[in-house]
């Protein structure tokens, strides 16, 4: 029985900042105990029934349930905050696209109803994990969507590849793409890679605009580790874990492997990722109708 919830969202937009004080309300009158995270500079929500607070450990006891209030980009960083809580979170979508947020802000009344009547599934999804180097401390190196290697300037990189401490291929491209099945719809999608339901815990390799056009994406077992050396004529490269980015020596190997902790999301009932799918990308339009 859902008796509190947790809200995260960016307000960096007034638009935003009404879809969270509707949600408050209405969450507040179907007799739920509502905190939402703000930052410290940012008084949008002292008028609401709502507790505040800027730091995890003040929600005693912990929230039932997380709500993201945003497009993907918001869902990632609520993921990354709460992943090792086993907190479940929804995504309400004020976004564009929204696979991961998913509700519509439009519908908040019917999907609060769901939410408390327990009218919802719970979905865990994999994510990917830098094991070596240690890279970003603050927030993890874990990724719900992708991990992507990239070229700093202007030429190309070469990325070497092993797959369990067996030689894969030699990449020469703008940079590869390893991503989760929550990330194939993602960056992946774009650079024409698979699509896997996300309950699928394969790792997917695409290149990013290879030199060698016989190069296409590959899937690996999610039970796999990497090991990816890069060379260039840069010193350095980009490496990125899903909104985090930073540049480091070419002389540093990546390890990358399924992180052990899953990311537990909601899938109200009535909506399946198949339906999001030909909702999103319209499968099935026909110009001529």
């Amino acid at each position: 029985m859902l008796k509190s919830v947790a809200i995260y969202s960016k307000d960096s937009n007034e638009k935003t900042v009404r879809e969270v004080i509707s949600l408050i309300n209405e969450l507040s009158r179907l007799g739920l105990e509502v905190f939402v995270h703000r930052k410290p500079a940012r008084n949008s929500y002292r008028n609401t029934p709502a507790i505040i607070f800027s730091n995890t450990s003040i929600m005693q006891p912990t929230p039932d349930m997380a709500l993201s209030v945003g497009g993907d980009g918001t869902f990632l960083e609520t993921a990354m905050r709460l992943k090792d809580t086993g907190i479940p979170i929804a995504g309400i979508n004020t976004g564009r696209l929204g696979f991961l947020a998913n509700i519509p802000a439009e519908d908040i009344e019917r999907s609060c109803a769901m939410l408390v009547n327990n009218e919802y599934t719970i979905v865990e999804r994999s994510c990917l994990k830098i094991e070596d180097p240690i890279l970003f401390s603050i927030d993890g190196a874990s990724a719900l969507n992708d991990i992507t290697i990239q070229k700093e300037g202007h030429s190309m990189i070469t990325v070497n590849v092993e797959v369990d401490g067996s030689y894969l291929n030699t990449y020469w491209a703008d940079g590869l793409i390893i991503s989760t099945a929550t990330g194939s719809t993602a960056y992946n999608l774009s650079a024409g890679g698979p699509i896997l339901s996300p309950g699928d815990t394969s790792i997917i390799i695409s290149p990013i605009s290879p030199h060698n056009l016989t190069i296409r994406p590959i899937v690996l077992s999610g039970k796999s580790r990497l090991k990816l050396s890069v060379e260039g004529r840069s010193r350095k490269f980009l490496i990125t874990c899903d909104f985090r980015s930073v540049r480091i020596p070419l002389s540093e190997d990546i390890h990358i492997a399924m992180d052990k902790v899953k990311l537990k999301t909601v899938m109200l009932n009535g909506t399946d990722f198949y339906s999001t799918l030909r909702n999103k990308l319209m499968w099935g339009m026909d110009r001529r109708n």
